[in-house]
């Protein structure tokens, strides 16, 4: 099967490759800078059965301490209060319907179809005020026996500089376009960094390594659905009209972090300036207007459309893209996102992958007609 995962950085394949996805975007309004056709993450290009794409690992024993590389110290738990905040599981919040406008006429990498800006109308709904949980999502793994992609493929990609150093040395090949993605055997969402790692102290972290089927199981067992992409960026904008981030058009308020995002030297250090190097414990960031917490940054945002980068400038009313396609939507950037290569942190930024794909960075949350 063809596993696609969806970043836009600088991806390739690997052994039976995965595919992820992030790359860098352009900036609408305040944020301008980031390099046009700038390098991408390569998530895009992780796909199975690909070995064209799949390179040998050389030299990674004579690599820098991760530790060094990449802060692992920073990577703090929250406050307290913020911890108990988290408790309250699977409280969702009503966003009303409206109007707004959809996408950016200022695309950084105009191939991703940000753009046309163009006038949306999506009637009201309600969404997860956060991401699934790994306790959320073991509840329903407990409740249901549902084996995920990742744990039937046997493996999933996962960012390099958060693997121990016994897993990268079983690891003989990469992704070519990008070598810091690295196909690990028994990575899954009880084990995101591989075997070695587990859960147990991050049951408040969004689960990752879930595919679009997976989301969707889920969401179905919770008699909810996931997002469209008009819906999931009506809600991202939080009532603001045309403005890049959630919060507003500067990326650190007052000096503040908003978002779980790559702070440092893209892949080589993350200096974990927001406090973390991977990712966040759910609602650990200020939310926007509409109460919703990482609608940016953290993990990567699954939605039900199919992708396409044609977009027509008509007035739409509840819009649900292509009806039929090979990858589909996500939305929202993840912990790995920087904008020297992928300023995908944008409400109007888009990325895809193919439904079987799975990562280490890779989310989402669900929506309902009714409060549930």
């Amino acid at each position: 099967m063809v596993r696609c995962f969806a970043l836009l950085f600088v991806l390739g394949c690997v052994n039976k490759p995965v595919c992820l996805q992030s790359s860098s975007c352009g900036a609408e309004q305040e944020e301008r800078g980031a390099p046009q056709g700038a390098a991408s993450c390569g998530c895009e290009k992780l796909k199975r059965d690909a070995p064209a794409a799949v390179d040998p690992v050389e030299d990674r024993t004579a690599s820098v301490d991760p530790a060094v590389r990449y802060s692992r110290g920073a990577n703090k738990r929250s406050s307290e209060a913020q911890a108990d905040e988290r408790k309250v599981q699977s409280k969702m919040v009503l966003i009303s319907g409206g109007e707004f406008l959809m996408g950016t006429d200022n695309p950084g990498i105009p191939a991703d179809g940000e753009g046309p800006q163009r006038l949306v109308h999506v009637d009201s709904f309600y969404m997860d005020v956060q991401e699934v949980t790994n306790r959320q999502f073991q509840s329903f793994v407990n409740a249901t026996g549902h084996v995920t992609e990742a744990e039937k493929f046997g493996d999933s990609f996962v960012f390099e500089g958060i693997l121990s150093e016994a897993v990268k040395n079983q690891i003989t090949q990469a992704v070519a376009a990008a070598p810091w993605w690295l196909p690990v055997k028994g990575a899954n969402w009880r084990h995101p960094e591989g075997p070695d790692s587990h859960i147990t102290d991050r049951l408040d972290h969004p689960v990752l390594h879930v595919s679009w089927a997976d989301a969707v199981a889920y969401c179905s067992w919770a008699n909810k659905r996931l997002p469209t992409e008009a819906e999931w960026e009506h809600a991202c904008r939080g009532g603001l009209k045309d403005r890049l981030y959630p919060w507003g058009n500067k990326l650190n308020p007052k000096g503040q972090h908003y978002a779980n995002l790559w702070q440092g030297d893209f892949p080589n250090h993350n200096s974990g300036e927001d406090g973390y190097i991977k990712t966040s414990p759910v609602m650990s960031f200020p939310p926007n207007g509409f109460g919703l917490y990482d609608m940016v940054g953290n993990a990567w945002e699954w939605t039900s459309d199919w992708w396409t980068v044609h977009h027509t400038t008509d007035e739409q009313h509840n819009p649900k893209g292509p009806t039929s396609g090979t990858d589909k939507v996500k939305k929202g950037g993840s912990y790995m996102c920087h904008k020297s290569y992928c300023y995908r942190y944008r409400c109007a930024a888009r990325s895809q992958n193919t439904p079987d794909s799975s990562a280490s960075n890779l989310g989402f949350r669900c929506v309902s007609q009714e409060q549930q």
